[in-house]
């Protein structure tokens, strides 16, 4: 790749990005608007559409506090990973 096919591509790739932006931001107002229709409804049919809003709860382990309180445990089960992290700026 040539340092001016490398320069179009990142240009294509910013512009892409803050598209997506722009829908992300787009999706979350549309889902917003449903979810104020809906209020406490957990279920809406809407047409062909089945609209679900429903609560889900999770457990997950607080590290933070393992670690605090237990950190031989926690150290015990710490994984360490490495990344390549890609940036344009």
């Amino acid at each position: 790749m040539s340092n001016s096919e490398l320069i179009a591509a990142a240009t294509n790739l910013q512009e892409l990005r803050r598209m997506r932006e722009e829908l992300d931001a787009e999706i979350e107002a549309e889902q917003d608007r449903i979810k104020a229709h809906m209020g406490d409804s957990e279920v809406v049919i809407a047409g062909p559409f089945k609209i679900t809003y429903k609560p889900v709860t999770t457990s997950r382990i607080d590290s933070k506090a393992l670690a605090k309180d237990h950190p031989e445990i926690a150290e015990a089960y710490v994984k360490t990973t490495t990344t390549r992290r890609f940036t344009i700026s």
